[in-house]
């Protein structure tokens, strides 16, 4: 089975500076109660960083990288990057289908685009779940919609696939006085990779 490594031969190069940037969020900027949070947009561009942890049988992994994610009402593009720049995985989502590339390999193809994610990755991504909380927003356990807060610290939630849903870090706008996401914890216990825990860090937003 093909597995994104996300760069596996600088991992230990490149995880210190993702994990010391990841920590420069660990504390919630200064984002007043009343700011709102904008309207979710169908089609928006996002980049940042990721960091994931998972089981591999018994041994735990850590991968590191960015990763630029474009969505619009009918398509849904993420590519994720070495800590070098090179291009390791792209995923594209259309109505009905999805797509895998890992560099050099084959492509992946299936309906389903988180199923095929963790059948080609090893571990699970959920890119569908992630297209609303990215903006946080989603549905959570009990089948209800959510909307997450600005200037709380911490608001997490479970969302209908299990996943746990934490907003650890705002970003306000001066202009506009809008707040959006700046780092998200995903975090899920699975069959297949153990305790799977991602860390998302959002450095920048553009709308077409």
């Amino acid at each position: 089975m093909s597995r994104f490594r996300l760069g596996a031969g600088t991992l230990a190069f490149g995880l210190a500076g993702l994990l010391s940037g990841c920590a420069s969020l660990s504390q919630t900027d200064s984002v007043p109660a009343t700011a709102s949070a904008p309207a979710y947009q169908s089609s928006i561009e996002i980049d940042g960083r990721i960091s994931v942890q998972y089981q591999d049988g018994d041994r735990p992994q850590s991968l590191h990288g960015s990763f630029i994610w474009s969505q619009t009402p009918q398509e849904l593009n993420l590519e994720m990057f070495s800590p070098l720049g090179q291009t390791v995985a792209t995923i594209n989502v259309k109505p009905g289908i999805a797509t895998l590339v890992q560099s050099g390999r084959a492509p992946q193809v299936a309906a389903d685009v988180d199923e095929l994610a963790a059948q080609s990755l090893g571990w699970p991504l959920p890119v569908s779940g992630m297209r609303q909380w990215l903006q946080g927003s989603g549905t959570d356990a009990t089948g209800k919609a959510f909307r997450a807060r600005p200037g709380q610290a911490d608001a997490g939630y479970t969302t209908s696939d299990g996943w746990r849903v934490v907003y650890a870090n705002w970003e306000t706008d001066a202009a506009s006085g809008q707040s959006r996401p700046k780092r998200i914890d995903m975090s899920r216990a699975t069959s297949q990779a153990g305790l799977v825990s991602i860390r998302v860090a959002i450095d920048g937003w553009k709308q077409p």
